[in-house]
């Protein structure tokens, strides 16, 4: 018994002693694993349509910027209460939105996280199914807050699904 107590405690010994490099590199599991769950909260609070609670993952500053905008939609959206205003009327467009995650895939910097999904989103009045793929990179700042959402997606699919074809550019 004398033997188990000494283990345990040369074990607390090393845990206190512990070099600055195990902890920094728990720190940075601990801020990856939190931006992750960010994340996946995201694409959940889009799915059940809660779009104030979404826009309040942003930082104040925050931004969405769509690369492959094609003109029908918003090269970039800057700043929480626009993304707010941006995204408040976008599920009442449709009958339902799903974001099933395939991958994340976070970065060796724990304030960026990469996520591939599909986006399954049911048209009004029985039009039928949207689906696109996508790959989003986020951005986070110290406090977990959204800096920069970046979302990739075809175009193309984009436009033929919601009858856009002539307004791509």
């Amino acid at each position: 018994m004398r033997a188990f107590y000494l283990a345990s405690a040369l074990v607390l010994i090393a845990f206190a002693c512990a070099s600055p490099e195990l902890k920094e590199m728990e720190e940075k599991t601990m801020t990856r694993n939190n931006n992750i769950a960010t994340v996946k909260q995201f694409f959940k609070l889009l799915e059940e349509e809660n779009i104030k609670a979404f826009a309040e993952l942003y930082a104040e500053d925050g931004k969405q910027i769509n690369p492959y905008h094609s003109d029908l939609f918003p090269a970039e959206i800057a700043g929480k209460a626009n993304l707010y205003e941006f995204w408040k009327n976008v599920p009442g467009n449709f009958d339902g939105m799903q974001f099933p995650i395939d991958e994340i895939m976070p970065f060796e910097d724990p304030s960026r996280v990469a996520v591939k999904l599909t986006g399954k989103i049911k048209l009004k009045d029985n039009a039928g199914t949207y689906e696109n793929d996508y790959l989003c990179i986020f951005h986070f700042d110290d406090a977990g807050k959204i800096l920069e959402y970046h979302e990739y997606f075809n175009p193309l699919t984009a436009a033929r699904g919601f009858g856009l074809l002539d307004k791509i550019k």
